[in-house]
């Protein structure tokens, strides 16, 4: 793993994976990660919130 690459510290000074390493990894792990490609845990868009294109 690289820092900066495949994760970074926050300002509280833990560690974030980066959405490279989950990508790297595989799968999603459900732990509703703040860089997650699955957007797993993340709240979805209503109808509402998409703007239409006209």
């Amino acid at each position: 793993m690289e820092e900066g690459v495949d994760f970074y510290f926050n300002e509280d000074g833990l560690m974030v994976f980066t959405e490279a390493y989950h990508l790297k990894r595989g799968s999603c792990c459900k732990n509703k990660c703040r860089h997650c490609p699955w957007k797993y845990g993340q709240k979805k868009k209503s109808p509402r919130d998409k703007k239409e294109n006209i």
